[in-house]
C-alpha cells in the first residue's frame, strides 16, 4: 500500500480526488495540500455555507479530515491563496450504492442547493430525464407503462413518502440522500 503526499493545483483537484477514490485499492490514505476554500468544501458538513456536491460525494466514499492550515507566507514567492492540508481515507468496504445513480440524484438536488427537493423535482428538464429513464427501465424489465402514467405525480408522491420533500440539499446528509435514492430506485425511477 502506498501513502501519497502531494500539492495540487485547483484546476485538477476535483477530478484528481474522484479518480483517486475510484482507485481505492491502490492506497490506504492520501495527504493533500489544496487551496483552502477547496479543502473547506471537502470537509464541509450539512448546513455549512461551503457544503456542496463535492462535500457529499467525497464524504460518501471517504473519511476526510482537515489537518492544518498553510499560510501563503510559507512559500517563495507567496501565492495569492491560502492552503490547507487534508487527509483522505477511503471507506472500506465502499458503500453499497451505484455511484452513477447517486451522483445523478445529488446533481439534481445541488443545481440549486437552497431550493426544496420538491421544487427541484418540478423542473421540466428533471422530469424529462426521469421519464426517459423510467421508460428505459420498464423496457429493459419488459414492463408495460401504465396508460395514466405521469412522472411528475409519481416523483412528487415518492418525495412525499420519503419525508424529504421540504428539505433543502444544503441541509441533507448522506443518509437523507440514500433514503431518497432508495425509494426512487425501488419504484423504477433512475438517475443515470
Amino acid at each position: 500500500m502506498l501513502v501519497n503526499t502531494v500539492t495540487l493545483y485547483i484546476q485538477i483537484s476535483s477530478p484528481f480526488i474522484f479518480k483517486l477514490l475510484h482507485h481505492r485499492s491502490f492506497f490506504r490514505c492520501a495527504t493533500l495540500m489544496l487551496q483552502r476554500e477547496f479543502a473547506q468544501r471537502l470537509v464541509a458538513k450539512p448546513g455549512d455555507k461551503l457544503y456542496c456536491r463535492l462535500s457529499l460525494n467525497t464524504q460518501l466514499l471517504a473519511r476526510v479530515d482537515h489537518l492544518m492550515k498553510v499560510g501563503r507566507n510559507n512559500f517563495r514567492p507567496p501565492p495569492k491563496v491560502e492552503s490547507s492540508v487534508v487527509r483522505i481515507e477511503p471507506k472500506n468496504p465502499p458503500p453499497a450504492v451505484n455511484f452513477k445513480e447517486w451522483d445523478g440524484l445529488v446533481r439534481i438536488c445541488f443545481v440549486r442547493k437552497n431550493r426544496t427537493l420538491v421544487s427541484c423535482f418540478k423542473s421540466k428538464s428533471v422530469l424529462d430525464l426521469l421519464e426517459k429513464n423510467f421508460k428505459i427501465h420498464c423496457s429493459l424489465k419488459s414492463q408495460k407503462i401504465p396508460d395514466d402514467f405521469e412522472i411528475k405525480s409519481l416523483a412528487l408522491r415518492l418525495l412525499s413518502e420519503s419525508g424529504k420533500a421540504e428539505l433543502r440539499a444544503r441541509n441533507m446528509g448522506i443518509e437523507d440522500f440514500l433514503s431518497v435514492l432508495e425509494i426512487f430506485n425501488r419504484n423504477g425511477i433512475h438517475f443515470s
